[in-house]
């Protein structure tokens, strides 16, 4: 066996900070996620990079911003070879199947992510679930076990499955439940060879579509009568992208499917711990548990993440995530910690506690967050975090956060001390110009530090509506994002 210890890293789809039993909403059930918090460490105040899929994917995977490695928005094309699966009739029902797509791009490419550091440090690197980082068909940065599905989303029980460079719609099979029983195979395989194994399981839970057709029933069925009480009821947002949803049957039916679909896929995390407890992997797993990024479900009035609204918002119930991480050796059990860290802090950390060496060609804005899970209390995590999601960027002290939308506003600031739910945009009041200048000014060194100028970001039409091809310089088609959904 080994000397280093196996990873399972469990990504999930657009789930709130908020969104676990153990990080607060006590109607949700997720007895499996909450043994991982028992087990290990939870992080209140983990900060994703950017509050959509594809970019907080990628700066997961690089330790990169999105103006450094060039995934600003979701990635609406790129992932197939339209016209190979259009003639087999492999089409995802979901969101208009195939139709924005073109050829597939590999966005990443050329990028160095910890995935590949860990397979040149002999760790097998194997993924289950959502990829969405365009060329969804082939095998990238150190994967040899690769079952995804063609696009960034689909129908719960119609995925379009991606094995072995085919697609195949399975229909009639539940899609959390198909990532899991090949993770399970993939797992038996892994056990069974003397290098470390590193799976990811990427699950598009509890992303919509939230009908109750789309999930099992005894899921739905826990949620038919509560009552969501800790899920604000206020009037919709005013730059809401979705159909209205205040003082319509709709808040009942998406919070009933949007807790379904988390407590399904708590019950499959339930079935990869058993599988580690049973071939007695647990104690030499680190296990993490987290999301791309977050999610409004009411909060705000938004419906959704950044994109939720336009101009794209940066609430914290958007930019905020879940972060569980179990590793016996190294972290005390049942450990909680309120240090601002990022997501651009995990390629270093994960690293880190390998004790791997690596050289990458960017500069790397995060930090090794290692201490913290050692329990040293002297790691006091980043004075300031910063997100981007194109032309909207902002920097969140404890006490205050600035967004800036480029070019023209409208800009926000927010005393977190005595406003922590974000209501009251204090930019235009006169007592805090000087702290809207100093938040500014910071914001904008800390980008021109870490932004490559052939794809920033701040200089991108993105809309929130989908990436149709290559940033900045290296744009494949005259349209980079899409205009109408």
């Amino acid at each position: 066996m080994s000397d280093k210890p196996n990873i399972l890293f469990i990504l999930c789809d657009d789930l709130g900070p908020w969104a676990l039993h153990c990080a607060g909403t006590k109607e949700l059930h997720t007895p499996n996620i909450d043994k991982i918090a028992d087990r290990g460490m939870f992080f209140e105040n983990f900060f994703c990079v950017s509050p959509v899929c594809s970019p907080a994917r990628a700066s997961l995977l690089t330790g990169t911003i999105p103006s450094s490695h060039g995934v600003h928005d979701w990635l609406r094309s790129g992932n197939v070879d339209k016209s190979k699966f259009e003639r087999q009739g492999k089409q995802n029902p979901y969101s208009g199947g195939y139709r924005d797509e073109d050829k597939p791009i590999q966005y990443l490419a050329g990028k160095t992510t910890y995935t590949d550091v860990l397979c040149q440090n002999g760790y097998t690197c194997a993924l289950s679930g959502k990829w969405h980082l365009g060329d969804s068909i082939h095998p990238q940065h150190g994967f040899s076990y690769w079952y995804t599905i063609g696009m960034g989303g689909c129908c719960y029980y119609h995925p379009d499955i991606v094995e072995n460079g085919n697609i195949t719609v399975e229909d009639g099979k539940y899609v959390t439940n198909l990532i899991t029983d090949k993770a399970l195979v993939f797992l038996d395989e892994l056990s069974e060879k003397k290098q470390p194994f590193y799976l990811s399981v990427h699950y598009t839970a509890p992303h919509s579509p939230w009908g109750a057709e789309h999930h099992p029933a005894e899921f739905i069925d826990m949620y038919q009568n509560c009552a969501f009480e800790s899920i604000p009821d206020v009037p919709d947002h005013k730059g809401l992208t979705c159909s209205p949803v205040y003082g319509t049957d709709k808040r009942f039916e998406n919070l009933r499917g949007y807790f379904a679909a988390i407590s399904a896929m708590d019950a499959d995390v339930g079935r990869l711990l058993s599988a580690l407890d049973g071939k007695g992997l647990t104690d030499n797993t680190i296990v993490i548990f987290t999301a791309d990024n977050g999610m409004n479900m009411g909060h705000h009035g938004v419906w959704g993440k950044g994109n939720g609204t336009f101009p794209m918002n940066m609430y914290d119930t958007s930019v905020k995530v879940p972060f569980i991480i179990s590793y016996p050796p190294m972290i005390r059990k049942g450990s909680r910690t309120d240090v601002p860290v990022s997501a651009y802090d995990f390629f270093p950390t994960i690293l880190d506690m390998l004790g791997f060496d690596f050289k990458v060609t960017e500069r790397l804005p995060g930090k090794s967050f290692v201490p913290a899970l050692k329990g040293e209390h002297s790691f006091a995590g980043h004075v300031v975090v910063f997100d981007e999601y194109g032309p909207v960027r902002m920097i969140r002290s404890k006490k205050y956060k600035y967004v800036a939308r480029y070019p023209y506003g409208e800009n926000e600031l927010y005393d977190l001390q005595n406003d922590p739910e974000e209501n009251v945009n204090l930019i235009d009041d006169e007592r805090y110009a000087d702290i809207v200048i100093d938040m500014r000014c910071k914001l904008e060194k800390w980008f021109n530090d870490y932004v490559n100028p052939d794809i920033d970001g701040a200089k991108e039409g993105v809309t929130g509506l989908g990436q149709l091809c290559s940033a900045g310089i290296y744009a494949e088609k005259a349209l980079k994002y899409a205009q109408t959904d």
